[in-house]
């Protein structure tokens, strides 16, 4: 059938089993938006404050779902606002769709008005990404973009698309939503060495990233562990795929990870990893890590293997798929010397816990922790409240924690707060910072007007939290522009109140408890404004530059 492009768009968005759309409007998407004024009972569109909270809400959405987001923007400075969204969801490989109009091809390179090479911009944040020019392309390229971004190591792909090519006439054939590549994996000589490898080791940790979350393969994982009698350990972005309740599980390990995760890992003679990149937040410093350690790395992508340490037995293709095949080659495994060892490491870390009384950062995540929903999504900024969470809330199942890792982007939390709770339809709760809240606050307008069921926890304490930490211990407390001054007068529920929200300020666990329940009985977003010290510290922590052994647990003076 004859279709203009902009129709074309929408028709294949649909096909793709696509629900909703975050964008903002512009001229050179005019015409996509009048094909999705047409298609409103198929497809909802969420009209964001600001294309950056498009492209996080989409991240969001495609987080707590498993299925891929889609955002929508206009050419110019509506696509390059889209960029710190795009290049958080690359850096945590999360599938996202990004549209994006741009002028008619008769203007390309003429520098007309709100002209942008966007594909250019985008080259390096993207798996990869296509200008349009052609109607008789236009499907095929969307519904290529759908693949790719599902395949292999997921992410985000952008199609550009010249605004002549939305108006003009093209032929449309309906098809069917595209399926993902089919999964890879490595020759057997590889995984006969790997088994060989962990049948003989003494100490084996299991290690696990975001990779595993992404190929649905947490049973597995728990298969692999139980045999080789192994405890389990996690990256930032791995957290919920294994019950935080676990026997095995020892949480997060690395920079502010649990200190028996980390000293696992320290202690560990074989690293089985998977799905995981060993970054530098996991390592410290990579040189002077997994010296005389046999480490089992399996990733979907291969760039990943030996990029930051030695992997001896480098394993490609998808998770799940590998770790059945080692499970054929392994022996059933009895380390009980090592059980004892990971034992004195978990007594060694209660010692540690915080037992102060009065509203410690511990203290009101465990009263948010014991009211929450466990199938419902917590999502984080960045910042210290990030590590806090990491560190205390507790998961039952996959996809129920949201945070942005790689890229660090503050002012993730709210768009893709909102994307999270509008993908569910379930109470999501958000912990953000204030600074990071300040920087996408204006998304309140888009929390109220679709009525998400969100809970805002604001974790206020006047400051910059993580970079004073770092000036505190490391910069003879010289407090550079880490007073959040520009908000010491600032209101945050009176903010709430002004966008159309509720909220309540606390400081006592009496007055915080006060607020969860108002929070709950809310229609739509909530926001508690929770006040905390400016001191307060995310222990333990790496030194910079150090190991895994220098662990620091406590701060005196």
């Amino acid at each position: 059938m004859q279709l203009k492009g902009a129709q074309i768009v929408v028709r294949t968005l649909m096909e793709q089993g696509v629900d909703l759309v975050f964008g903002f409007p512009g001229a050179t998407v005019i015409d996509i938006y009048d094909a999705l004024y047409d298609h409103a009972d198929k497809i909802r569109h969420v009209l964001v404050a600001h294309e950056q909270g498009a492209a996080h809400a989409a991240d969001g959405y495609a987080r707590a779902t498993g299925k891929v987001g889609v955002c929508l923007a206009t050419s110019g400075p509506g696509s390059t606002n889209l960029v710190t969204g795009i290049a958080a969801a690359f850096m945590d490989s999360v599938p996202i769709v990004v549209v994006t109009g741009n002028v008619a091809t008769s203007q390309i390179g003429t520098d007309s008005f709100q002209e942008i090479d966007i594909t250019g911009v985008t080259l390096p944040i993207t798996k990869h990404n296509y200008f349009v020019e052609d109607v008789d392309e236009l499907a095929d390229t969307i519904r290529e973009a759908f693949r790719l971004a599902q395949s292999g190591r997921k992410g985000p792909v952008l199609v550009d698309i010249a605004k002549d090519v939305q108006q003009a006439l093209g032929e449309y054939e309906p098809a069917q939503a595209v399926v993902p590549e089919e999964p890879c994996l490595a020759d057997g000589v590889v995984f006969s060495d790997a088994a060989a490898c962990i049948n003989a080791c003494h100490r084996p940790l299991v290690y696990f990233g975001g990779g595993v979350v992404s190929a649905g393969a947490e049973q597995e994982l728990l298969e692999l562990a139980d045999k080789i009698d192994a405890p389990i350990a996690c990256s930032l972005m791995g957290i919920s795929a294994v019950p935080s309740s676990h026997p095995r599980f020892l949480g997060m390990e690395g920079m502010h990870g649990n200190y028996a995760a980390t000293m696992a890992m320290k202690n560990a003679d074989c690293i089985i990893a998977l799905g995981c990149r060993f970054s530098d937040r996991s390592i410290g410093n990579r040189e002077k890590f997994g010296v005389g350690v046999h480490i089992v790395h399996v990733d979907v992508d291969r760039s990943e293997l030996s990029k930051n340490t030695n992997d001896e037995y480098g394993i490609v293709g998808d998770v799940g798929l590998a770790i059945r095949k080692l499970l054929q080659l392994l022996r059933p495994a009895d380390h009980r010397g090592w059980r004892e060892l990971v034992a004195k490491l978990r007594a060694d870390q209660a010692l540690q816990q915080d037992t102060r009384e009065g509203l410690t950062p511990r203290a009101v995540l465990a009263a948010v922790d014991a009211r929450r929903d466990r199938d419902s999504v917590v999502v984080t900024d960045v910042g210290q409240h990030q590590m806090w969470s990491a560190q205390y809330l507790r998961f039952d199942r996959p996809r129920t924690f949201v945070t942005n890792g790689g890229l660090g982007a503050m002012g993730f939390g709210l768009p893709a707060a909102i994307g999270a709770s509008l993908a569910t339809g379930r109470r999501t709760l958000l912990v953000v910072g204030d600074g990071g809240f300040g920087m996408s606050l204006h998304e309140l307008a888009t929390a109220v007007s679709t009525a998400a069921p969100l809970t805002i926890l604001v974790m206020n304490n006047g400051v910059l939290g993580m970079v004073r930490q770092w000036q505190s211990m490391f910069y003879d407390k010289r407090y550079a522009s880490t007073t959040l001054s520009s908000y010491r007068h600032t209101d945050f529920v009176a903010v709430a109140k002004a966008f159309g929200a509720d909220g309540m300020a606390v400081d006592t666990l009496e007055r915080l408890e006060d607020a969860l329940t108002r929070a709950e009985q809310a229609d739509g977003p909530y926001l508690i404004d929770c006040a905390i010290g400016a001191d307060e510290f995310v222990l333990p922590m790496l030194s910079p530059g150090g190991t895994l052994g220098d662990i620091i647990v406590k701060v005196v003076g």
